[in-house]
């Protein structure tokens, strides 16, 4: 697994797989790779979804809406890596998706689709369903996600598991909203990386601003609702307009005053 932040702040790109449509959702894919980020989050469009805010739903019911199930998902995912080897893909889902078919099956998949890890929020690391052992199995990070709100014995527990990546959600509740990094944020953070893992921080990131504030304390900056919103508000206006959007914020996240360009493209 090989990331590069080409000399910025390393940024994890969260993407709706599909959204709004394959076509844009690829145009959005090579704005992030052209902006610097250094790896991808595709999130399975969920209809239940219990960590998202207002635009990741509504961009999730949108592409279920037009009948895009996991054989897409998992398409899009394979298309990512293919295009863009240089770039992780993580894969963000919920638990129901990956339970129905078999955790298993669904790890599996994800593993031949070329993800380099799993991210599910709702399964707790102390009781997965196997999540953590199947991914072991097959060479993929089970990344568990850690919150403000969890006491201070179950972080510790979650940092003895050593896992190579934890997802540091940097405040309660649902993402979209503004986060202000301040030192009770930077001292959580500290508390899930006493393991040397790799913290991915993330929750409310919208300015270059946060972004550098956080960088120090992180592996990665997590970055989701504010693309999602990038992609609603220029869709409108074609793939084009949703590139150049994207790809200024990208840059701006990623410390970049201008986009970077990808070898490869969707």
């Amino acid at each position: 697994m090989n990331a590069s932040n080409n000399g910025g702040v390393t940024v994890m790109a969260h993407l709706v797989a599909g959204y709004p449509t394959t076509e844009i959702a690829r145009e959005a894919a090579r704005a992030l790779a052209e902006g610097g980020v250094s790896y991808f989050e595709v999130q399975f469009p969920f209809s239940d979804p219990s960590a998202d805010g207002k635009a990741i739903q509504s961009a999730c019911a949108q592409v279920l809406s037009r009948g895009y199930g996991i054989d897409d998902c998992f398409a899009f995912v394979a298309e990512l890596r293919k295009a863009y080897p240089s770039i992780p893909a993580f894969i963000m889902t919920y638990a129901n998706l990956a339970y129905k078919p078999g955790i298993e099956k669904f790890v599996a998949r994800a593993a031949a689709a070329g993800a380099s890890g799993l991210i599910v929020p709702d399964l707790p690391f102390d009781s997965d369903e196997g999540l953590a052992a199947s991914c072991l199995a097959h060479g993929i990070a089970a990344v568990p996600v850690a919150a403000p709100s969890m006491t201070a014995e179950r972080v510790a527990a979650m940092v003895a598991l050593k896992r190579p990546f934890v997802y540091a959600a940097l405040r309660a509740g649902i993402t979209g909203q503004e986060t202000v990094i301040d030192d009770d944020t930077l001292g959580f953070i500290g508390s899930v990386s006493a393991s040397g893992a790799k913290v991915l921080g993330g929750f409310g990131i919208r300015t270059g601003a946060q972004s550098l504030a956080l960088a120090p304390a992180v592996h990665a900056v997590v970055a989701g609702s504010v693309f999602v919103d990038a992609i609603r508000e220029a869709a409108p206006s074609g793939a084009q307009a949703v590139h150049a959007a994207v790809g200024r914020k990208a840059s701006e996240l990623c410390g970049k005053k201008g986009t970077q360009t990808a070898q490869n493209g969707v």
